[in-house]
């Protein structure tokens, strides 16, 4: 005789209306409140940021593929119309030396180039060698190192805002002539150095003054005829301070402009008739 058959029990389980009220929705919440939270955090970090780089966010925004290349606070590319602040000249530093070190001339020259961010602004000295690395010696004439890499600063500093100080120096060495000095070899080497540097990318009112300085500002003044003494020197400012601009012509109480009282002074002037010339006797008491 077989066994019996067991019957077969079907459990169902009901779920429960818990987890249909509380599953995942909090969690959406909970992003939102963070996003909300960061954005509030950038607006606050903005607003206490300098205005350069308020304008290098706002671009971005704007223009996210063109702006981004050319501008920003990490000063990408040096971007065109870009001004630098006096909190940025040291990336600006950075970035020009990233930038020459990309010219395959540049590893002959580097340890006649120097940056120095100095109460100016960011100075860029070439400094001659014995036998005229940029300069031949004693002309006022740029060589073709000198020439190329004039121009490759040229370039990335035109696409600022800053204005270009470029001063000429020379060695304590007497020039061997009567009527041309060392005053007039620094002065026409940092106007040759101008003349190049605004035909390949400085704006012509970029460069506020051309300095010569002959032999007054040595370099290693215990080393008066060193050859590193003979330099030119190219000073990116800081932004200058803008002019304070004009009062406005005072308005009546109807909002008109009032007319400018007469200086009676001058009338007084005018009607007294011309002053009478002195005498001998009285301009000698004068003075």
């Amino acid at each position: 005789m077989s066994a019996p058959v067991q019957p077969v029990i079907i459990i169902k389980k009901k779920k429960g209306g818990h987890g249909g009220h509380h599953g995942g929705a909090w969690k959406v919440a909970y992003a939102d409140f963070v996003t909300a939270m960061m954005a509030l955090f950038i607006v606050l970090w903005l607003m206490n940021t300098s205005q350069d780089v308020q304008k290098a966010v706002a671009g971005y925004f704007r223009d996210p593929k063109g702006y981004g290349k050319q501008a920003g606070s990490s000063l990408a590319g040096i971007g065109q119309s870009l001004t630098i602040s006096k909190d940025h000249m040291s990336q600006l530093k950075d970035k020009l030396e990233q930038a020459l070190k990309k010219n395959p001339e540049f590893e002959k020259l580097k340890d006649h180039v120097q940056m120095t961010v100095t109460g100016e602004g960011l100075r860029i000295e070439l400094l001659e060698s014995d036998k005229g690395t940029f300069f031949e010696s004693g002309e006022p004439n740029p060589t073709e190192s000198g020439k190329d890499l004039l121009r490759e600063l040229a370039g990335q500093v035109g696409k600022l805002t800053n204005t270009v100080l470029i001063e000429g120096h020379t060695d304590a060495h007497p020039y061997p002539s009567a009527t041309y000095t060392n005053w007039e070899l620094s002065t026409d080497r940092a106007n040759a150095a101008r003349r190049i540097m605004q035909d390949s990318g400085l704006r012509l009112n970029q460069v506020r003054q051309v300095r010569g300085f002959a032999d007054q500002d040595l370099r290693l003044p215990d080393k008066p005829e060193d050859a590193s003494n003979r330099r030119i020197s190219i000073i990116v400012e800081y932004p200058r301070p803008k002019l304070a601009a004009e009062p406005e012509p005072a308005k009546d109480a109807k909002g008109k402009e009032s007319a400018a009282k007469p200086d009676t002074a001058k009338q007084d002037t005018a009607k007294a008739g011309p002053a009478k010339p002195e005498t001998p006797k009285q301009a000698k008491a004068s003075h």
